[in-house]
């Protein structure tokens, strides 16, 4: 179960550095940039803690 867990969180963990790397290589604007790299850091965030039994 533990290791269900643990493998879980790094493949969330992965598929958000993934996405943020992504963001950064579209042409758009630096403040739209960042307001979409706050809701996909926020969304990665609740993604976790629904791992860690949080929600």
């Amino acid at each position: 179960m533990a290791s269900s867990v643990l493998i879980g969180i790094l493949i969330t963990f992965l598929v958000i550095v993934l996405v943020l790397y992504l963001v950064q290589r579209l042409p758009i604007e630096g403040g739209i940039r960042q307001i979409i790299q706050l809701i996909v850091i926020v969304i990665g965030i609740i993604s976790l803690l629904k791992y860690l039994a949080v929600f």
